[in-house]
């Protein structure tokens, strides 16, 4: 019986133990995670503050110009087409 008794206290210990390490690997775990995010959190505001200083154009503000090119460039040959239809209307008169 004494076998038993020392078996039974064995696995107690093991146990507990067993519970112990699974809860610091928990603990571990969730402190690498928020590690992980702080990190990512502060090379993203060192990142944003480079290209502040950078002045760097931001992607909607790029896109806004793009597009307002775009317009102009049309609205230019629009004009281009009615400058030379009125050219030839002006030479026709003159004839």
């Amino acid at each position: 019986m004494l076998a038993g008794k020392n078996c039974a206290a064995m696995t107690q210990t093991t146990n507990r133990f067993l519970d112990e390490l699974s809860k610091l690997m928990t603990d571990t775990a969730g402190a690498a995670q928020g590690m992980r995010r702080e990190g990512e959190t502060l090379m993203r505001a060192q990142g944003e503050r480079v290209l502040r200083e950078m002045n760097v154009v931001q992607r909607e503000e790029f896109e806004a110009v793009k597009e307002m090119a775009a317009k102009a460039r049309e609205e230019n040959e629009r004009l281009s087409g009615r400058i030379a239809e009125l050219e030839a209307a002006i030479a026709q008169l003159r004839r």
